[in-house]
């Protein structure tokens, strides 16, 4: 099974330029998940960050780590509906093992650790080729949106 960006669209609430997945590439579930996001240096944080070096900022990967565990969870674990937003509760482990640049293809690999009172607990890799240049543990959880 495979999600381009408008089922991706369909399930989070995330819009450009802060919509970090572009493409499902295999799921399994509410088990595992693989997506990447495609680094082109038009992304507007490449202005910033740095003139003359740019370089995909550590929190950027961590947050399109946290999106496609959203996309995981709505593919098993809750329901997905309007009202559903899947919050970010805690990172841990987080480590950053090389750098992001533009033209690099970065490869989300998501699977779910465990699940505790409505929160979900995931192991995330991000990856360059076979490079691991980020990993983490991220914990989600579905909360309803304020009307």
């Amino acid at each position: 099974m495979n999600f381009d960006v408008e089922k991706i669209m369909g399930l989070l609430p995330h819009r450009y330029p802060f919509l970090l997945v572009d493409r499902v590439t295999e799921i399994e579930p509410g088990v595992s998940l693989s997506a990447i996001k495609n680094v082109t240096i038009n992304e507007p944080f490449f202005q910033g960050h740095f003139p003359g070096k740019p370089i995909m900022p550590g929190v950027l990967i961590l947050e399109a780590m946290a999106q496609a565990t959203g996309l995981l969870a709505f593919s098993g674990l809750i329901e997905a509906n309007e009202s559903t937003l899947y919050m970010l509760v805690g990172i841990d482990k987080a480590r950053f093992r090389g750098q992001v640049l533009p033209g690099d293809q970065l490869k989300l690999q998501i699977s779910l650790k465990r699940t505790m009172r409505d929160i979900g607990m995931f192991d995330c890799k991000a990856l360059v080729g076979d490079e691991v240049v980020a990993e983490a543990q991220i914990m989600c959880s579905a909360q309803e949106r304020d009307s």
